[in-house]
């Protein structure tokens, strides 16, 4: 038995303590990607037919046998989370209205999950939002391209210089690091395949057909670079590479201008 198969297993006992009231639950993440190992952890998604509180998301848990029980997040949002551990193993929840559900299970991030999620419980709602997720539009690949394309421009290139001092290096980090998730949602979407998170970068990236040359390596070069221009200049050189694979679209027309204009300024 893998480590996947263990971990269902554990979540399955979770599902199967819950009551009537949760309609759907998904085991997501490495887990239902079958890539799970010794760190792994157990992520579920819990769909009630009402919004439940807090405080109720917590019994149910605690009821399902999740033991030193957390919660992170914004709590004023519809979305409940609570984390817990059952043999020892880290257990994060979920927690959705059926209504917040059917609003929200194509939105970025959740989309992936879901995508490849394992029914654990189900009145049938997994199956119907996969088949709806196996489409991906043109449309939405454009939307996403435009959006990730949108700081990219607008104001002066040689902004880019200004945090090449000495004293910026969270925000530059903080550029780099929000560069990267925009060049990879490009990406992703010029491949019409739903993004991942970023972890086990180069074994999501390597099998799309569509993207910039060693996209996953030059991302961690630029990262990892210790000289604040040539990191910048890296990352803005994957930047444009990227925008240059994407169809034209007012932000990314704008974005290869104002890209190839700042890696003039920092060479």
């Amino acid at each position: 038995m893998t480590r996947s198969d263990e971990l269902r297993a554990l979540a399955q006992r979770v599902a199967d303590a819950l009551p009537p009231e949760v309609v759907e639950v998904v085991v997501t993440g490495s887990v239902s990607r079958g890539l799970a190992d010794e760190l792994s952890d157990v992520e579920m998604l819990v769909v009630t037919e009402e919004q439940v509180s807090l405080d109720r998301a917590f019994e149910l848990a605690a009821a399902a046998g999740l033991e030193e029980r957390d919660t992170w997040g914004d709590p004023s949002t519809p979305t409940r989370r609570v984390f817990g551990y059952l043999d020892g193993v880290t257990v994060e929840t979920i927690w959705w209205s059926r209504e917040h559900a059917e609003a929200h299970y194509g939105g970025p991030g959740a989309d992936q999950a879901l995508l490849h999620g394992i029914p654990l419980r189900t009145s049938g709602l997994l199956a119907r939002w996969q088949e709806q997720l196996a489409v991906y539009p043109d449309e939405l690949a454009a939307e996403r391209i435009e959006k990730a394309a949108e700081r990219w421009g607008g104001y002066a290139p040689a902004a880019l210089v200004t945090i090449a001092r000495p004293d910026c290096a969270l925000a530059r980090m903080e550029w780099l690091v929000d560069s990267a998730q925009r060049v990879l949602a490009i990406v992703f979407a010029l491949n019409r395949e739903r993004q991942p998170t970023a972890k086990r970068l180069a074994a999501n990236v390597g099998p799309l057909a569509i993207r910039p040359e060693r996209v996953a390596e030059r991302i961690e070069e630029a990262l990892a670079e210790q000289d604040p221009r040539t990191a910048l200049r890296l990352m803005a050189q994957l930047q444009l590479d990227a925008v240059n694979l994407a169809p034209s679209g007012p932000n990314v027309d704008r974005a290869r201008t104002w890209l190839a204009k700042g890696l003039e300024m920092l060479r």
